[in-house]
């Protein structure tokens, strides 16, 4: 097998454009700020916060790190401000580190230019840094391990692959789908450069990686493996392996049609005898798909695994420009130029609720930002006449979020729970009976009933001029329940869901 390592010298790597790159950078930093705060809190936000005021080594649906950046975050002054900015660097630190990943794959400047307008002009990537979740933050270390790992193959040196472990496990403390990187990483290896994997390098990455994830592992062994069961879960609500496999092609629309050539251009370059060293890249995508459909997964989950052939693209189209007649040249950029607009429009709430509300089926969470107010006083007009000791019980996570931070102001005097996720294990009431419960989306009366022998509707979530969002799409109906058929502890199991 013939070593394609590259040897580890500077003189082969072209500057970091720093100039061009800026700009990308700034420009969309720019437009992010400019709509940060348009529509308010999305739902996860609210979660968010909430798990960072009861910090732990694991949730159930996730690992800590963005509960601890959100608590950071919560902290400053500004509401949903410092959130944001925290979602935007990590969009712009994507842009940065594609151009690294350029960089490292031998592109010149205006080949990182490139990488950093594509990755720029990705509607994934664009729509993730709407909010501070965990996927944005996820894409991030994607990124940070793709270049990591290119470097290390570069170098060749044990220091560079720690570095490597280190970007990784701290992922992996954010989002357990960073492990089919390393897997794919692995397995890349294997089948274009075995002989790297004769180095102790790549397995000082994964031991290092997952000495880091250590502390989460534990946390679920501990908790009867919760993380298992959020993705037998999620993988239910796809249909299995069958509905993953079905919903497959909406890959290609979050990860951007118009950027189909720009996936070829990669795609074929390396897969040419002089690059094929960086063939590994290929694997990982084909490694992620693979694992996401026979897991069950959502479509988005691999989307970060197709940096490298973003990227690689972007320095392909570097050398077709240097060929290219002006004509081509326009092409490619009014593609980009196409590619970028439409990503900031999709992802972003830049045009009003009613645009947002239409493309709710190619992406839903601009609404999940919009009217959460509303709901507060929706919710407090329909728990008004009820007495004291009353709790308000909502269907997720966001309900009891959002009721929390803007329940009091709307007059809502009631201790607000969910037994959803993670918040279930923070919410049940330790003592008593549920005698009076305001509850909200909590999946129709007959669910309720199995908990309360009278359930009465006494109001409706809305949105004006026909604007639609989670609640009003699903049970938007507000119950009054009494006569519980046990105590809180006894029912708590039956209202306990996730998803």
């Amino acid at each position: 097998m013939v070593d394609h390592r590259i040897p580890p010298e500077d003189e082969q790597i072209t500057p970091f454009a720093w100039g061009r790159v800026g700009t990308v950078t700034a420009v969309m930093g720019v437009v992010h700020l400019a709509v940060a705060g348009r529509y308010g809190w999305h739902r996860d936000e609210f979660y968010y916060l909430a798990a960072g005021r009861h910090l732990a080594w694991g949730y159930v649906d996730q690992p800590p790190l963005t509960p601890v950046l959100a608590r950071l975050a919560g902290a400053l002054p500004g509401g949903v401000w410092p959130l944001r900015m925290v979602a935007i660097a990590a969009q712009l630190g994507c842009i940065v580190l594609g151009a690294a990943l350029a960089r490292e794959l031998g592109g010149a400047r205006r080949a990182q230019f490139l990488a950093a307008l594509v990755l720029a002009a990705c509607p994934i990537f664009v729509g993730a840094s709407l909010l501070l979740g965990t996927t944005g933050i996820d894409q991030l270390f994607w990124a940070a391990t793709f270049v990591a790992v290119a470097r290390a193959l570069r170098r060749g040196d044990l220091g560079a692959w720690v570095v490597a472990g280190i970007v990784a496990g701290v992922g992996l403390e954010n989002k357990h789908s960073l492990a089919m990187l390393l897997i794919g990483v692995i397995v890349g290896l294997a089948v274009t450069r075995r002989a790297e994997l004769q180095r102790p390098g790549p397995w000082v990455m994964g031991i290092v990686a997952g000495l880091l994830w250590l502390p989460n592992l534990a946390w679920n062994a501990t908790n009867d493996w919760p993380a298992l069961k959020m993705a037998s879960s999620i993988s239910d609500d796809q249909g299995g392996f069958v509905g993953s496999l079905a919903q497959a092609p909406l890959f290609v629309l979050l990860v951007g049609p118009l950027l189909i050539p720009v996936w070829a251009a990669g795609l074929r370059w390396l897969l040419r005898p002089e690059h094929r060293r960086h063939a590994w890249l290929i694997v990982v995508l084909v490694v992620a798909l693979v694992l996401t459909v026979a897991g069950g997964g959502k479509p988005y989950y691999p989307a970060p695994a197709l940096i490298g052939l973003l990227v690689a693209g972007a320095v392909a189209i570097e050398a077709l420009l240097d060929d290219a007649r002006p004509l081509w040249r326009s092409g490619w950029s009014r593609l980009l130029g196409l590619s970028v607009v439409s990503s900031l429009i999709i992802g972003l709430p830049i045009l009003g609720p009613s645009f947002a509300t239409a493309i709710r089926p190619i992406n839903q969470e601009p609404m999940e930002t919009y009217g959460w107010r509303g709901f507060a006083e929706q919710v407090a007009a329909a728990g008004r006449g009820m007495p004291a000791g009353t709790v308000v019980l909502t269907g997720n996570y966001g309900e009891a979020g959002a009721l929390e931070m803007f329940g009091p102001e709307a007059g809502l005097t009631f201790p607000v729970t969910s037994a959803h996720n993670s918040w279930a294990t923070w919410g049940m009431p330790r003592a008593g009976t549920p005698e009076s419960v305001l509850a909200v989306s909590l999946g129709g009366a007959d669910r309720l009933r199995s908990a309360w022998r009278h359930v009465e509707p006494v109001g409706r979530i809305t949105l004006p001029d026909g604007l639609v969002d989670r609640e009003t799409d699903g049970d938007a109906t507000i119950y009054r329940c009494t006569d519980p058929r046990g105590t809180w502890r006894e029912l708590w199991p039956r209202l306990t869901h996730i998803g």
